[in-house]
């Protein structure tokens, strides 16, 4: 039963992740394209720790808040670099 349920799981994430390229590709301004870029890093988190379920590997858990960390940072980046300009001042 949980078998097919993480299958499940990875097969709608995986749709996601499809959906956020495509508006990440095509978005109509940059702002959009900083969210979607947020909402790929999310759903890459997300197959990361199912893939750790799956595989019974508790590794994975802590590669996936190494990346969480990342993409925050990374975001919070990018929106101030959009706000100001700079990002050091």
């Amino acid at each position: 039963m949980l078998t097919a349920a993480i299958e499940i799981a990875f097969v709608l994430i995986g749709a996601a992740q499809v959906l956020n390229l495509y508006r990440l590709v095509r978005g109509p301004d940059t702002t959009d394209r900083i969210l979607a870029l947020d909402t790929v890093g999310i759903n890459a988190i997300a197959l990361i720790v199912l893939f750790g379920i799956h595989t019974a590997t508790t590794a994975y858990f802590e590669v996936a808040l190494l990346l969480a960390l990342l993409g925050f940072v990374g975001t919070v980046a990018l929106c101030k670099f959009l706000l100001r300009g700079d990002l050091i001042e």
